[in-house]
């Protein structure tokens, strides 16, 4: 078996590069809607005070943009260094919507990009408005892409293990686009970048009322972001309560972590913080209904039988039917050449146990139980957070509607102060869904050290603390880059 250390290494490296990208995906998602939204107000109204306006946001979107390519690649390249038996076990699944997300997706945001930033001039009205939308089209298409591949490591579908090429094959295509996690996961993500994009927009036209510039400007560019971020928000909500649902379903170890909970059952309650309960709350979250059963973390390792009678194997069980499954799929290997009779039976052993494989190479049960205070809290830190900027942007439309915002200077630098918090609350968001699957690569199917390579865990230290360097770098590129174009302004007259 591998170092735990490279083992760690391998998925520390992978966390940074991800926690980056995400910095700058949720911003291309919202700015995107934002922007053209206000376009389309100008091809409507004519006035060239909202093409302005636009214009402004999608230069700060080209910034955003330009750093994100960066960060994706760089994530997408780690699958064939650091992952590569995880990329050859599952590389025909995995690798499918990834080769459409680049291909047709990014082709098609890439394209449309490039008319929409250098095509003012260049091309009609509404022929820039609609590469406006396809560009933010394109994103979430790209998006969609990306999380139809997380979710199947979350919840893996419509495949078949084929002992003779060692692999996990495709049999089913739109199993796999229509996976319910994948649908849950890509609205919640869509959605939360609106929610991010609004805070951003919100956040900066604060900063010109509070230093008395771009008035209109400002509270034109807060009534759009505003409302988007509203309409953003409550559907994060919904999708969030499905993603519940999904999460009860294919990952009650996940929401058991969350939840810190040990010893589940029916009218579970929810913690909303250590010693302050909700009774039922958790079973209505988990099931739509405040008697449904929810197991915990000491049920799933031990194992139970549900109220309608579905029998869940203990952690043990699972982990001996993983090793009797890895024991078969070596003697099929060793004898489908020379003694075609035993190697059926071996198969046969095999596909009777291949729902456990993953499981035989764990070595204790307390291997699955992934770290419950981390992803307790940072559910609590993305519920608390999403909570409060609702609130916030609500109550900065109201402010703005009833023309009390520029006086309310409290408010405004509150709105600044959300910036960073909406970026904490999506990376909160990312460490649930992340580390609430560990061990696993793939749920159930493959766990992280039997996924890594076989390179030297120097290597990964060194490439590690290089990409530190690069990604802050980057980041502390653009962040200078935004700032500029800001203090800079959109150059608009009062009105």
């Amino acid at each position: 078996m591998v170092e735990t250390a490279l083992v760690d290494w391998s998925r520390l490296q992978f966390a940074l590069t991800a926690a980056y990208h995400w910095i700058f995906v949720p911003l291309t998602l919202g700015l995107a809607i934002i922007m053209a939204t206000m376009e389309t107000i100008y091809v409507v109204k004519g006035d060239e005070f909202w093409k302005k306006t636009a214009k402004f946001w999608m230069k700060l979107f080209a910034i955003n943009f330009a750093v994100g390519i960066a960060t994706g690649i760089i994530l997408e390249f780690e699958f064939g260094t650091n992952w590569s038996n995880y990329s050859w076990f599952v590389g025909d699944i995995f690798g499918a919507p990834l080769a459409i997300e680049g291909i047709f997706a990014f082709f098609m945001e890439a394209t449309f990009f490039a008319v929409m930033f250098f095509g003012w001039e260049k091309v009609s009205k509404r022929f820039h408005l609609a590469s406006t939308w396809f560009t933010a089209i394109g994103a979430a298409i790209s998006a969609l892409w990306i999380l139809v591949a997380n979710s199947w490591m979350q919840n893996p579908v419509g495949m078949e293990f084929n002992p003779d090429t060692v692999r996990h094959e495709m049999v089913d295509f739109w199993a796999v686009v229509f996976n319910p996690v994948a649908i849950s996961k890509f609205f919640h993500a869509v959605f939360s970048g609106w929610m991010t994009g609004s805070i951003f927009v919100i956040g900066i036209s604060s900063w010109y009322l509070l230093r008395g510039r771009e008035t209109r400007f400002a509270l034109a560019s807060i009534r759009v972001a505003a409302i988007v971020g509203i309409i953003g928000t409550i559907a994060v909500m919904f999708s969030g309560d499905s993603s519940g649902v999904q999460m009860a379903k294919y990952q009650p170890m996940k929401l058991a972590a969350a939840e810190g909970l040990e010893e589940g059952g029916t009218e579970a309650p929810f913690s909303v913080v250590p010693g302050v309960e909700v009774p039922g709350a958790l079973s209505f979250l988990a099931t739509h209904d405040t008697e449904g059963y929810v197991p915990g973390i000491d049920n799933i390792i031990d194992g139970y039988t549900t109220p309608d009678g579905e029998v869940h194997p203990s952690a043990e069980e699972k982990i001996e039917r993983g090793k009797l499954a890895i024991d078969a799929f070596k003697q099929y290997r060793e004898l489908c050449d020379t003694d075609p009779e035993a190697a059926a039976e071996a198969r046969a052993l095999l596909d009777e146990n291949i729902d456990y494989f993953g499981y035989g190479y764990i070595d204790s049960t307390e291997e699955l139980v992934p770290p419950v205070n981390l992803i307790y809290w940072a559910f609590r830190i993305m519920v608390g957070l999403g909570g409060f900027l609702f609130l916030l942007i609500v109550v900065v439309l109201w402010a703005e509607r009833c023309r009390r915002l520029v006086g309310m200077r409290w408010l405004l630098w509150l709105a600044i102060a959300a910036i960073p918090m909406v970026y904490i609350a999506g990376q909160a968001g990312w460490i649930v869904a992340e580390v609430g699957r560990q061990p696993w690569v793939i749920e159930g199917l493959l766990p992280t050290k039997a996924a890594v390579s076989s390179v030297s865990v120097e290597s990964v230290q060194t490439t590690f603390w290089l990409f530190v360097a690069i990604f802050t770098l980057f980041l502390a590129i653009e962040v200078r880059i935004l700032l500029k174009a800001i203090k800079h302004g959109p150059m608009i007259d009062n009105e």
